[in-house]
């Protein structure tokens, strides 16, 4: 379906995972597409533009003339602290500046750990840096909303796994080991449950949120060797990656599953892609690389 009126929908972090996602399926739909991000790169389809996102000028040139923004764009996993409220406070005001409707791609690390599925209800309660850091930013669009500043949504996902999904904790360390002939690494138990999003299920979510005024104001959820908390630990002296990562165990020691009754409630099943058939499509996207 192709936009009336020729709208622009600006996608920030377009050459990440989520956001690569998010181009896709926006081109698909017949969707006026901008695809930003530092090197400009954009695949058929997409408008590509380079743009420092965290700079609220280049990010306002970027928007101009946008109907919705997705805010897909994440600093380096061990710079979050300092970097990610300043880029999406920039990206915020591109969308002040515009009108567009801003969707952000949260993730879980908000609410910390829980006991039991996972609702968008939940308090914020996240004990580490990188979780109050997200519930902070949460936060303050969500005050943006209300005081009338922009139109915003968040919706949330738990960990991916798909094509071009390769930094995720079932990227490279799961499909790409056990393609490259090794045993896959898992951070946690692998006997608790744990919800896992195919990437394009996660753009299709997301863009649902973009079209549909009702979500406006919003937080809306979409043989291993076993890498133990100990592990991380000493690991982490040599690998700033994994002593971040440190922070978020608790997600793979006990039951990690989302609720997601709220999305149905208010805009149906969005059926997902069947677990084999997306993991056969990851793998034969490991494989082509």
């Amino acid at each position: 379906m192709t936009d009336p009126g020729g709208s622009w929908h600006v996608v920030f972090g377009a050459t990440g995972a989520i956001g690569g996602a998010v181009v896709s399926e926006l081109a698909r739909a017949g969707r006026q597409v901008r695809a930003v991000s530092r090197g400009g790169q954009a695949p058929d389809g997409a408008q590509g533009m380079a743009a420092d996102a965290s700079d609220r000028a280049q990010a306002a040139r970027a928007a101009a003339g946008a109907s919705v923004i997705y805010h897909c764009a994440n600093p380096p996993y061990t710079q979050w602290p300092e970097l990610f409220p300043t880029l999406t406070g920039s990206i915020l005001g591109a969308a002040e500046s515009s009108g567009a409707k801003l969707v952000f791609a949260d993730n879980l690390y908000a609410y910390g750990p829980v006991d039991g599925p996972l609702r968008e209800d939940l308090p914020a309660a996240a004990r580490g840096p990188k979780g109050r850091i997200r519930a902070e930013m949460a936060a303050d669009l969500l005050a943006a909303h209300r005081e009338g500043r922009a139109r915003v949504v968040i919706g949330r996902a738990s960990d991916y796994y798909g094509p071009h999904g390769t930094g995720s904790t079932a990227g490279e360390t799961v499909f790409g080991r056990i393609l490259a002939g090794k045993k896959p690494q898992w951070t946690g138990r692998l006997d608790q449950p744990h919800t896992f999003h195919y990437l394009p299920d996660v753009a299709r979510g997301l863009v649902v949120l973009a079209d549909r005024r009702e979500a406006d104001g919003q937080a809306v959820p979409v043989h291993a060797t076993i890498a133990s908390p100990a592990l991380l630990a000493i690991a982490g002296v040599f690998s700033p990656l994994l002593r971040e990562m440190r922070e978020t165990t608790y997600q793979f020691r006990a039951p990690f599953v989302i609720d997601a009754s709220k999305f149905e409630a208010a805009f149906g099943h969005l059926e997902p892609t069947a677990h084999r058939d997306a993991v056969r499509r990851t793998v034969a996207w490991y494989r082509s690389r």
